[in-house]
């Protein structure tokens, strides 16, 4: 393999290891793929304003989510699927975030149960929800959840439909036959049928509850007492619905570029939701987090920390565990080095003043002097 010098690296081993369907669904995004190009070129029109002379011989990258203390600010957002990578699947990511002291989310539409994931040894873990058209499926799922030792539902807001994702269809993309949706099997919903395009777009119209609105997540609060991080927010009219509708926390995200194309980058959109969240609820990015650099600019347009999807599949597709534990460590090196070139000893020394944006360069922002 080599010597794997940064996270992207990785992507290039996966598409060698992984059969076509399977890299395509990890690496796709929807339509002319715009939004997937942005989300990692939008950070590399921000720059930084490092400062000089502060003594950074000892650095604390450890923070808090919802309560709980994590070891750095970078998480794994969840992603479906994960034994179409590598035979250990979400078992192995468990392990490499509880390693790393960091928060994993399980997707809906693992591979691996709440039950076996909870089974893999301690860990702080979040669990992300579809909202199906069977509510007493939803209520049971997230029930499970609970017992299992889930700490948080990441509710995902943006899929009332799936997003036209051309190379799945192109691939007639099916889940292969040996794998699950474990967390629905035994309800007639753990299989995915071959279809004419997408045999996920076909199960999501088949399953998803296209009604989903806001009075859900006040439902879901009434049948769970665990926080409601709300995920697929990019605009601050939606930040206020979410404060006034009880979320825990928001996750600016854009599906990965999978869902809607010509969106904003996720990075691009932070700054305009951490405004109108005016402190009531943490907000948090996924969306191109490739660099610690990429960390370093999320919090200092006031995002509260990172969650990482596409490196966490290709590291796990290329060397299983001890990948996905490299990728966290990469991040946290890359991101403490970042930290000290900008004269930062902790998290909240991050401020608004360390980076530059396309927008302060047009002068939109006020000047900071």
């Amino acid at each position: 393999m080599g010597e794997i010098t940064n996270v992207t690296e990785y992507q290039a081993i996966a598409k060698q290891k992984l059969p076509k369907m399977t890299y395509d669904y990890y690496a796709s995004g929807a339509e002319d793929e715009w939004t997937l190009q942005e989300n990692r070129e939008a950070f590399s029109r921000i720059l930084f304003r490092p400062r000089i002379l502060i003594d950074v011989a000892k650095i604390d990258l450890a923070t808090t989510v919802l309560g709980f203390k994590i070891s750095m600010p970078i998480m794994i957002a969840p992603s479906a699927f994960q034994k179409m990578a590598h035979p250990d699947g979400e078992y192995a990511t468990a392990r490499a975030a509880s390693a790393a002291g960091t928060i994993m989310t399980l997707s809906s539409w693992a591979t691996s149960s709440v039950e076996e994931v909870a089974s893999t040894g301690p860990g702080i873990r979040f669990f992300q929800l579809y909202v199906y058209k069977d509510r007493k499926v939803v209520e049971q799922l997230v029930r499970r959840a609970e017992r299992a030792g889930f700490k948080a539902i990441a509710l995902t807001v943006d899929t009332p439909r799936l997003g036209r994702r051309e190379a799945d269809i192109k691939n007639r993309f099916v889940l292969p036959p040996y794998l699950t949706l474990k967390n629905f099997e035994g309800l007639e919903l753990g299989k995915m049928d071959q279809a004419s395009d997408s045999g996920l777009a076909s199960y999501v119209a088949g399953q998803i509850d296209r009604t989903l609105s806001w009075k859900d997540v006040k439902w879901l609060q009434t049948i769970t007492t665990l926080p409601i991080l709300v995920k697929g927010v990019i605009t601050a009219e939606d930040t206020r619905l979410a404060v006034e509708n009880g979320a825990a926390g928001i996750i600016v995200s854009n599906h990965g570029a999978r869902q809607l194309d010509y969106v904003p980058a996720t990075i691009s959109a932070l700054e305009e939701v951490v405004k109108a969240a005016r402190g009531q609820l943490p907000v948090f990015l996924d969306g191109g987090v490739r660099r610690g650099t990429d960390v370093f600019k999320a919090l200092a347009l006031g995002a509260a920390g990172v969650f990482i999807g596409r490196p966490v599949v290709f590291s796990l597709a290329a060397a299983g565990e001890a990948g996905v534990r490299n990728v966290l460590q990469m991040l946290r090196d890359e991101f403490e080095l970042t930290m000290a070139l900008s004269g930062c000893t902790s998290l909240a020394d991050i401020t608004r003043n360390h980076v530059i944006t396309e927008a302060d360069k047009l002068g939109v922002m006020p000047s900071r002097l």
